[in-house]
């Protein structure tokens, strides 16, 4: 690789022990059902300290009680069942807001009780998200520490661990600066992932795009002096059945010849937000080991202004052999995702597509920066997506493909426009992209933002996974 990237793992051992501690702070969780009955049996000093904090068990309350030499007794937790993940990672921020770095050098804290796994497995999750930070590029790293929790009992370790890597691996892949992650260390990022879990890696570089028939993937990068490749990881048994994954891996974009304006252009190292969620679930899925035949494909370019960069009214051959007009360089992550989309329906076919890209403005227009849109060309599929996804703290929002709308990327010299003449953007981009999916094939296509824009607890500003849980649940539910 051509520069050193940070750490793509975020450890855990720096907020969850196995040591079990005697002197652990004890967090007793409080349904708001189960405040008075709480506060009627509390000494007259706890009840004043309740009183006084305003604590009545409310989601997300926390009330540190201390004895008569000031010393904790406990800490009370405002919570409801079942438990939320972003709730007990504000839980885990209020409690480091509290105390001193000295003292959490040596203080832990355990959950008081008995939870489900589900419950223990959403508190872990919770308090792990809450201990990510991006601060690789910071010189001084000013932090004070972040409480540690006793694993709780019935928690399932290995997919805790799984999942927080995941989710921050998305994260750290959509932070790091363009200047740093090019085509090249994209690449070398995925590899890194199929070597951990033994998956065999493929890439396809440059010119040999197009004797290999990526033609669209090599003309949207081709003005760029990084250069366009497809990355191809294959993990699993043949017996199993077979889902891939396809992710938009554009690492910048300027919006070529109709270039972006600055405040647009600002956040576009997060482009290749796409290929960040493939690799998030990927490595997930493998590091579980669930029983499919996966493959993942990342179409990765750079969309500069060069000498050699794509044009408004090129006209482009296609993988599947289709011929696309060119009406806005800016609109360059479909075409990429197309030649992918192509390749993924080719050879044995998979019982399932999924792609992952940060395609268009509009879809944020109508659904906002936290949820994503989904779209897909099966629709008891589509209904069973936004159920798992609702029901996970996951959100994803179905759009339609509204096939009227198809006819408004006519072109007059090519089989289709890369643009529509219409203000459907979201749901012309999904339509754009259904035509590279083999119609036999159950296919899903998430058009996100990847980037938390104000910071929340357990999502900080930055690099956002969305949609990622959601899916891994639809695997396991249909595959596992």
């Amino acid at each position: 690789m051509k520069t050193s990237l940070p750490p793509l793992f975020h450890s855990l051992t720096s907020c969850l022990t196995d040591k079990e501690n005697a002197t652990a702070i004890k967090l007793r969780l409080v349904k708001s059902s189960e405040f008075e009955n709480i506060s009627d049996k509390a000494s007259a000093s706890f009840s004043r300290q309740m009183d006084q904090s305003g604590f009545a068990g409310k989601d997300r309350q926390v009330c540190i009680l201390r004895n008569d030499q000031a010393e904790i007794a406990e800490i009370l937790c405002g919570v409801t069942f079942p438990l939320s993940i972003y709730a007990f990672a504000l839980i885990a921020e209020k409690l480091k807001s509290e105390f001193s770095s000295d003292f959490l050098k040596t203080a832990t804290f355990a959950i008081e009780g008995s939870m489900s796994p589900e419950d223990c497995n959403a508190a872990a999750i919770g308090w792990a998200l809450a201990s990510y930070r991006f601060d690789a590029y910071k010189k001084d790293k000013k932090s004070n520490g972040h409480p540690v929790l006793v694993w709780p009992v019935a928690a399932d370790k290995k997919r805790v661990t799984a999942l927080v890597e995941g989710m921050c691996l998305i994260k750290t892949l959509i932070n790091i600066p363009a200047n740093d992650l090019g085509t090249d260390e994209l690449a070398e990022s995925a590899a890194q992932i199929a070597k951990q879990s033994r998956a065999t890696f493929l890439k396809i570089v440059d010119k040999d795009l197009l004797t290999q028939n990526f033609p669209m993937i090599y003309e949207v990068g081709k003005g760029s002096a990084r250069r366009p490749q497809i990355v191809e990881i294959n993990w699993g048994s043949d017996d199993h059945p077979r889902v891939t994954l396809v992710g938009k891996g554009v690492v910048f974009d300027t919006g070529g010849l109709d270039i972006k304006p600055p405040p647009f252009m600002l956040l576009m190292k997060k482009d290749m937000g796409g290929a960040a969620h493939v690799l998030g679930l990927a490595h997930t899925i493998m590091s579980l080991g669930l029983p499919v035949r996966l493959r993942v494909l990342i179409a990765i370019a750079e969309n500069s202004i060069g000498d050699d960069c794509f044009r408004p009214g090129d006209v482009i051959k296609s993988r599947k052999g289709l011929t696309v007009e060119v009406s806005d360089t800016d609109a360059e992550g479909r075409l990429v995702v197309g030649d992918a989309l192509t390749f993924a329906s080719e050879g044995p076919k998979p019982q399932l597509i999924v792609d992952y890209t940060t395609l268009t403005g509009s879809a944020r227009a109508a659904l906002g920066y936290d949820i994503p849109a989904l779209f897909s060309n099966n629709d008891k599929l589509l209904d069973e997506v936004k159920s798992i996804a609702m029901a996970n703290e996951d959100p994803l929002w179905p759009m339609p493909l509204w096939q009227p709308y198809l006819k408004e990327m006519n072109s007059t010299i090519a089989d289709i426009n890369n643009i529509g003449s219409g203000k459907a953007g979201a749901i012309h981009g999904a339509l754009f992209l259904q035509q590279f999916v083999d119609a036999s094939i159950d296919w899903i296509h998430i058009d996100c933002y990847a980037w938390e824009q104000s910071g929340k607890a357990g999502r900080p500003q930055g690099g956002a996974d969305t949609g990622m849980r959601a899916i891994l649940k639809l695997i396991e539910n249909r595959f596992a």
